[in-house]
C-alpha cells in the first residue's frame, strides 16, 4: 500500500513538474526561447535545444485548418454562451427542413415525429414564467438593437439588466416592452453609444412617456451610475448621416469642445447642440450644410438649430480670444 502511493506521489510531482516546464517561457540553459515541437509533442528550447518538458497533452484540434472558411467549416463546436439568449444559448434547436442527413425528403410519419419533437423541444425550452419572461423580453432587446444599429456589447449589457430586473422583482406592474425599452437605453448611455429617446420610442412598442419612468425606475433600484450624455458622443453618426466634409467634422468638434469648456450645452439637448454644432462649422467651412439635412437626422426642429448655432458660434469665438 505503501509503495502504490509512493508511486502515486512520485508520478503527481512528475506532472507538476512537467506543468511547470510547459509555462516556462525561457530555457533554464541558455535563456533562449521555449518552443513545441508537434512532431514529439515536446516543449524544447530553440538554441541548444534542451528538452523542457515530454510528451505534452495537445489540447488543441486533431484536424487542421489553413482558412477561416474551413476552419468554421471542420470545427464542432457551437456558439458561444451569450445572455442574449433566455437559456444562454445552450439549448437545442431543431430544424424546420424535413430532410435526413443526406437531404432527402423524409416521409410523413418521421415528419410527423419531428413535429412532436420540435413542440416538445420548445416547451422544455421555456418551462416556466421566468423564462417565457426572458425570452420575449431579449427577443424585444434583439429586435430594438438590430433597427437602431446598436453593436454586441450594449446589447449584452441591457440583456444583463433585465436579467437583474427581473431577479429583483421590478417587473410586476410595469410592462416587459417597457422594461426591455429601459434597459436598452440604460445599456447605449452606459457603453458610450447613446440614443436619443425618440429614436429609441420609434422602434419600440410602447411610448416615450412609460420608457422615460421604466428608465428612471430601473436606474434607482440598481443603482445604475449613467453619467450625463456628452454631444460630442452624438457628433461622428450625425456627420455620416449628412455625409459632411472630414473638415467640416475637425471643426465642428472644436466648436463643441469650446461650447462644452463654457457651460453652453448646459440644461440642453446634447442633440440639439451636436446638430447645431454641425451646422455652424458648415457654414465656418463653406460646406452646403443645410438647417433642414441637419434637423432630419437629428430629429430637432430648425428653430433649436437657430438658436443654438449662434450660442456655439460665440462660445467658439470666445475660445478662440482666450
Amino acid at each position: 500500500m505503501r509503495e502504490r502511493r509512493a508511486v502515486q506521489d512520485s508520478g503527481t510531482q512528475e506532472r507538476a513538474e512537467s506543468s511547470q516546464a510547459s509555462l516556462a517561457v525561457s530555457c533554464s540553459e541558455c535563456g533562449g526561447p521555449i518552443v513545441h515541437d508537434p512532431d514529439e509533442a515536446d516543449l524544447v528550447c530553440a538554441e541548444c535545444g534542451l528538452i523542457a518538458a515530454e510528451q505534452e497533452i495537445d489540447a488543441g484540434p486533431e484536424w487542421r485548418a489553413y482558412t477561416a472558411d474551413e476552419r468554421e467549416e471542420k470545427s464542432r463546436t457551437g456558439a458561444p454562451t451569450t445572455q442574449r439568449m433566455h437559456d444562454n444559448g445552450l439549448s437545442t434547436t431543431i430544424g424546420w427542413k424535413n430532410k435526413d442527413g443526406y437531404g432527402q425528403t423524409i416521409t410523413g410519419e418521421k415528419r410527423q415525429q419531428l413535429a412532436r419533437l420540435r413542440t416538445w423541444d420548445e416547451r422544455f425550452r421555456t418551462r416556466d414564467s421566468r423564462d417565457r419572461n426572458l425570452k420575449q423580453a431579449l427577443g424585444e432587446i434583439d429586435r430594438m438593437s438590430s433597427a437602431l444599429g446598436i453593436p454586441e456589447q450594449p446589447r449584452e449589457v441591457a440583456s444583463v439588466l433585465y436579467r437583474q430586473a427581473l431577479d429583483n422583482e421590478l417587473l410586476p406592474g410595469r410592462s416587459i416592452e417597457g422594461m426591455a425599452t429601459a434597459s436598452l437605453y440604460a445599456a447605449s448611455r452606459l457603453e458610450g453609444i447613446p440614443r436619443p429617446i425618440d429614436e429609441v420610442a420609434a422602434v419600440s412598442r410602447v411610448d416615450d412617456l412609460k420608457i422615460k419612468r421604466a428608465y428612471r425606475y430601473l436606474a434607482r433600484e440598481l443603482e445604475l451610475e449613467i453619467p450625463p450624455t456628452s454631444p460630442l458622443e452624438y457628433l461622428t453618426r450625425l456627420a455620416s448621416e449628412i455625409s459632411c466634409t472630414t473638415e467640416t467634422e475637425r471643426r465642428a468638434k472644436e466648436l463643441l469642445e469650446n461650447a462644452i469648456a463654457h457651460g453652453v450645452h448646459s440644461g440642453k439637448d446634447p442633440v440639439g447642440v451636436a446638430a447645431s454644432a454641425l451646422y455652424a462649422a458648415g457654414r465656418l467651412t463653406n460646406d452646403h450644410v443645410t438647417q433642414s439635412a441637419v434637423s432630419e437626422a437629428a430629429n430637432v426642429s430648425e428653430v433649436t438649430i437657430r438658436s443654438r448655432y449662434r450660442e456655439i458660434l460665440d462660445a467658439g469665438t470666445e475660445g478662440e480670444r482666450s
